[in-house]
């Protein structure tokens, strides 16, 4: 099977990680070696790009707002979690991907910076990320967009806090989403099937 060409550049960014013990490296000597950015060239211009802190019950995390060009009061809101198996990952290292959903998607993002594993043990991740869904439902005019059509994504680990979160609020009532995006998200724990073989 061949590589799509535009994969190859982050296949050889990659290539040094293919020996690492993942099991015995510390966390901490993990996202040193992780939590960096992966874009390739310059990133795409957003209307604006705002840091904010979410004051969440008993607790504050960081959260990066994506509007994109045209978007505003009228926007959509997508909060995003990150992946990185609920151990790394960070705000800068799915800037990019956060920049080119807002692009594409025309829908303001919400990066959420929930709090990461061993640290802070399940359900503190799913629940930063619940929590912080209803503070951007409760606080969309705040930050200009309409946070009466909300939808959550997340890649890998951060796929699987979306579809948690959806599943979620279903159960307790709301807020209501009109969309989740799973990107290659963690619902299966077989590691034996074949396509995760392949």
């Amino acid at each position: 099977m061949s590589v799509n060409p535009a994969l190859q550049p982050v296949l050889e960014a990659m290539a040094p990680l293919a020996g690492l013990d993942w099991e015995n490296t510390p966390p901490a000597a993990l996202r040193a070696m992780m939590d960096n950015p992966m874009a390739a060239g310059e990133p795409l211009e957003m209307a604006r790009v705002e840091d904010v802190m979410l004051q969440l019950p008993g607790r504050s995390i960081p959260a990066r707002l994506y509007v994109p060009k045209g978007g505003g009061a009228h926007s959509p809101l997508t909060l995003f979690f990150h992946g990185g198996g609920w151990v790394i990952g960070t705000l800068d290292t799915h800037d990019s991907t956060c920049r080119e959903l807002a692009d594409g998607s025309g829908s303001a993002v919400l990066s959420v910076g929930y709090r990461l594993a061993p640290e802070a043990a399940y359900p503190a991740p799913l629940d930063d990320c619940h929590d912080a869904l209803l503070w951007a439902a409760a606080n969309g005019a705040a930050l200009g967009v309409d946070a009466s059509r909300l939808a959550v994504a997340g890649d890998s680990a951060g796929g699987n806090l979306a579809a948690a979160v959806a599943i979620k609020v279903r159960d307790v009532g709301g807020p209501a989403l009109r969309h989740q995006l799973l990107i290659y998200p963690v619902t299966e724990a077989d590691f034996a099937n074949a396509s995760y073989t392949a």
